[in-house]
């Protein structure tokens, strides 16, 4: 391909609403451009790598053994209130409704529609193992899109779906695609981590997530380096602590004015956070409040909120529901005088707590020396708190590591959390009718762009793997004025192509400065640049990953070419 013949334009400047380097990036080498809020177009060379990426995709699934299908994107909502899920999905589900009045959504995952396809065909155990998949696009309404192709309203996924006699069948299925995404992960030159995680709104038995570790990641993980342990830090849970060893004080009412966060009060009474609880009223379903009370060093873990209270829908009390609730203003809420229809909960992490500060519903007051037992009572205890570094393993008990995470793919072992709503049945060898056991396998596909450049990228710009790469060489014609410069450059352009190298030859009449800073943004791994050494018989070869160069005889350099990168493919 001849660049001055290709559909692809750079930018010099970063996006002005850009954070994650793989954004900036995706958009500056003229990747991706921002169609609205979540939503992006991918120009020609950000397709050849989602081709790419694709491609690998579904060679290890084909290897697996699933076979691939090609659902719809519009689906009917007759088939989601089969399971239930189209008033449990949430406000991420995009819905319409049709000129005839019927209401669709439009798919964000796809359990329900392949559910309804097999028991279409399937009634005997005969016809089952089955996997099978499909890479298509995906909508979710995200209340925040963010970071580019990392959190979009619009993106590409493959997903997989299993369909097994019996759980020990189902369980090799499930063992079959962890294998797989392991496989396709190191093609992609990948470093993830497998984490123990939620199911979440598809519901099941059991599930986990391979993820990436990156500052730009939505999730957190924590994982262990003495036992290998490793989930998603909303599953991770923390038990209570020993009960301290302290002589209690006696319990005073103290004036703390201007005390309304963790910080001030700590300071004003010249206590550790750690011996403060603090209280947080949720609304919730915009009706019910629900407190819960932590340790004021900690903080809450919104998804495990979510997870208790088995709904998305709630969110922290204003100012004006804190007052005529409680008759009281942020930053002293407390369990006392508190009205019957407010709910409360204790996080783990105030068990056996000693002379706590804690607030009593009146402003610029608080009780200091307050010991449970004696002056409050606990009520049902929960673990809704954050997971932190130094938390102790689950597993062994040793400290804990926390990070962000990107997650790249999800897999579940969905049971029969479809198929029994929707009668996916089969007839065993005794001819009794029994529920298919399902599981569901997922890859963000176009996140996985956004992964692979924020681990493979520099102050310059992208260092594409090779088997993904949009172009394989980059060839530099540093002098296009030049006869002897063209002609080489010409010449090993079309050697690269008959030998089947993916090769853009750059031959716009730019300034060199301006040739390379291109190739350094876009990545390609490898350029020859064509220069005055042609007058010795010789070009420039570089290696954008390691930056060596080597000068090279012309009749020579395209060959060494094709040995780096079919090295680099294996």
């Amino acid at each position: 391909m001849r660049w001055s013949r290709y559909f692809w334009y750079t930018s010099k400047e970063d996006p002005a609403d850009a954070e994650a380097p793989s954004h900036k990036l995706l958009i500056k080498g003229g990747f991706i451009k921002q169609v609205s809020s979540g939503i992006y177009e991918f120009n020609p060379p950000g397709v050849k790598v989602l081709r790419k990426i694709e491609n690998i995709v579904r060679k290890e699934m084909d290897r697996s053994g699933a076979l691939e299908v090609l659902l719809t994107v519009l689906n009917p909502s007759e088939l989601w209130k089969e399971t239930g899920r189209w008033d449990l999905y949430g406000r991420e589900l995009f819905t319409l409704r049709d000129r005839n009045g019927r209401d669709y959504c439009l798919g964000p995952t796809h359990e329900e529609e392949i559910t309804d396809l097999v028991r279409s065909y399937v009634n005997s155990y005969k016809q089952l193992p089955l996997i099978l998949y499909q890479i298509q696009v995906k909508f979710r309404d995200e209340k925040r899109p963010r970071f580019g192709l990392i959190r979009g309203r619009e993106f590409i996924m493959k997903d997989a779906y299993s369909f097994d006699t019996d759980e020990m069948s189902a369980m090799i299925s499930y063992e079959n695609m962890k294998f797989t995404y392991d496989r396709i992960f190191k093609k992609l030159r990948l470093k993830t981590l497998m984490v123990e995680a939620s199911v979440g709104a598809i519901g099941g038995i059991s599930s986990h997530e391979f993820v990436v570790l990156t500052d730009y990641g939505e999730a957190r993980v924590a994982y262990c380096d003495n036992c290998n342990y490793a989930a998603n830090a909303e599953i991770v849970k923390l038990s209570k602590p020993k009960e301290e060893e302290e002589k209690e004080k006696p319990l005073e009412k103290r004036y703390t004015p201007n005390t309304d966060t963790i910080e001030k009060l700590s300071s004003y009474l010249g206590v550790p956070s750690g011996k403060i609880i603090k209280a947080v009223l949720y609304i919730v379903e915009d009706k019910e409040p629900v407190m819960f009370l932590i340790r004021g060093d900690r903080s809450i873990d919104e998804n495990k909120v979510e997870a208790f209270l088995g709904t998305e829908n709630f969110r922290l009390a204003d100012d004006q529901e804190v007052w005529n609730i409680l008759k009281t203003k942020k930053g002293f809420i407390g369990p006392f005088n508190l009205p019957n229809k407010v709910k409360v909960y204790w996080d783990n992490s105030t068990y056996g707590i000693k002379n706590a500060v804690i607030a009593l519903n009146e402003p610029d007051y608080h009780y200091v020396g307050a010991n449970p037992g004696r002056d409050f009572n606990y009520g049902e205890f929960v673990d809704v708190c954050q997971v932190e570094n130094g938390d102790p393993c689950p597993k062994c008990g040793s400290p804990l590591r926390v990070s962000k995470g990107l997650e790249l793919g999800h897999i579940f072992l969905l049971g029969t959390r479809y198929s029994e709503p929707m009668k996916a049945y089969y007839r065993d060898h005794t001819g009794q009718e029994k529920p298919i056991i399902m599981g569901c396998y997922g890859i963000g596909i176009s996140r996985c762009i956004s992964a692979i450049v924020e681990q493979y990228s520099d102050e310059k710009g992208i260092k594409w793997p090779t088997p993904i790469a949009p172009f394989e060489l980059d060839i530099i014609c540093v002098n296009t004025s030049d006869q002897e410069q063209r002609e080489v450059a010409e010449k090993l352009y079309l050697l690269a192509k008959e030998l089947d190298i993916d090769v853009i030859y750059d031959d716009r009449d730019e300034s060199p400065g301006f040739k390379f800073a291109d190739a350094d943004l876009c990545g390609f791994p490898y350029r020859i640049v064509v220069g005055k050494k042609v007058k010795e018989g010789k070009v420039e070869l570089q290696s954008r990953h390691t930056g060596e160069r080597w000068d090279m005889e012309i009749d020579k350099v395209i060959e060494e070419v094709k040995r780096l990168v079919d090295e680099d493919k294996k």
